[in-house]
C-alpha cells in the first residue's frame, strides 16, 4: 500500500466527499482545480445510474464544482463496459433511466423485450410493475440478471425511497436468481475506472465516505484508501468493520498541498529546547 506522496492518480466518490445535498464540501473545489492544474488524472465515481456524465457535470457546475464529463464514471458506464466485454453487440431489457440506456447504446447494445441476453436493473424514479413483471419472466426464460448497484434505498425530499437493491431483491424473490452487481462495492467498478484513465492500482488513491462500499472496494482493488468524515461515517461506524482505510481525514481539504505545507511549517516552528548554560563562576 503506497504512501500518499507516491499517489499519482485519484478516484473519488461524489456524494459525501465533494458535495452534500447540492452544497460543495469545503476544499472540494480547490482540490479539483489543483488536480486539473497539476495534470493529475482523476475520476469522480458514483453508483447513481440515472444521469449521464454530461448531466452530472452540469449538476455539479450548478453547485460550484467544475468536473468535466470525461472525468465522471458512473455505475451505468461500468455496467455497460462490463457487458460489452462479455457479449459484444449483445441485447438487454433495461429498467432504468437515460444514464443507463445511453451507456448501453454507446457500448453497442440493443434494447429489446424479446429474448435479451441480459435483464439490467438500474436506478429510476419510475419503477413500473409491468416492467418488473416483464423482467421476472425474461429471467425465468434464461436472460442473465445484472444490477448497476446494490443500494436498497435512496434519498428524496420527502425521505427514503426504494432504490435498485430493493427492486433487485423483489426480482430475486420471484425468480430465485441473484443479480451480478457491477457498481460499488464490487472492485470491478474501480478496475474499469483505472482502465479509463490508464492508471495502476499501486499508485492510485480512492477517497470515499463509506466503509461498506468505497473503502472495502478500494482495499480489494489494491488502492490507497482515504476515508473522509464529511459523509455518513463516524468513529462508531469505523469500528464496526474488521478493515481500516490507509488514512482517515476530516475532509478532502486535508489533501490540499497547502494543508500539508502548513502542518510541516507548524512542526518546524516548534522551538527545540537549548542546552542549559554553564552556571556563572562565583565572584571572588
Amino acid at each position: 500500500m503506497e504512501r500518499r506522496d507516491a499517489i499519482e492518480c485519484w478516484l473519488t466518490d461524489m456524494d459525501g466527499v465533494l458535495v452534500h445535498e447540492n452544497t460543495p464540501i469545503p476544499g472540494a473545489s480547490e482540490l479539483l482545480r489543483h488536480w486539473e492544474a497539476s495534470g493529475t488524472p482523476f475520476l469522480v465515481l458514483t453508483n447513481n445510474s440515472i444521469f449521464t456524465p454530461r448531466d452530472l457535470s452540469a449538476r455539479l457546475r450548478q453547485s460550484g464544482l467544475i468536473v468535466p464529463e470525461h472525468a465522471i464514471w458512473t455505475s451505468a458506464l461500468a455496467t455497460a463496459d462490463f457487458l460489452a466485454s462479455q457479449v459484444p453487440g449483445g441485447s438487454a431489457f433495461v429498467i432504468g433511466e437515460a444514464g443507463l440506456t445511453t451507456a448501453l447504446h454507446e457500448a453497442g447494445f440493443i434494447m429489446t423485450e424479446t429474448n435479451p441476453d441480459y435483464v439490467v436493473v438500474g436506478e429510476t424514479r419510475n419503477y413500473s410493475f409491468e416492467a418488473i413483471t416483464k423482467a421476472i419472466r425474461l429471467i425465468g426464460a434464461g436472460a442473465r440478471f445484472i444490477a448497476t448497484n446494490p443500494d436498497a434505498t435512496g434519498p428524496s425530499p420527502d425521505g427514503l425511497m426504494p432504490a435498485t437493491g430493493a427492486i433487485s431483491a423483489l426480482i430475486t424473490k420471484a425468480t430465485g436468481m441473484e443479480p451480478y452487481v457491477v457498481g460499488k462495492p464490487n472492485p470491478m467498478m474501480f478496475r474499469s475506472a483505472l482502465n479509463r484513465i490508464g492508471a495502476h492500482s499501486h499508485n492510485t488513491g480512492m477517497i470515499g465516505d463509506r466503509m461498506d462500499t468505497d473503502i472495502v472496494a478500494g482495499i480489494e482493488a489494491g488502492l490507497h484508501t482515504v476515508l473522509v468524515m464529511t459523509g455518513i461515517s463516524d468513529q462508531a461506524e469505523i469500528e464496526r468493520y474488521p478493515f481500516r482505510p490507509s488514512e482517515i481525514l476530516d475532509s478532502v481539504a486535508d489533501l490540499l498541498p497547502r494543508r500539508a505545507e502548513a502542518r510541516a511549517a507548524k512542526t518546524a516552528a516548534v522551538p527545540t529546547q537549548a542546552p542549559a548554560a554553564d552556571p556563572a563562576p562565583e565572584a571572588k
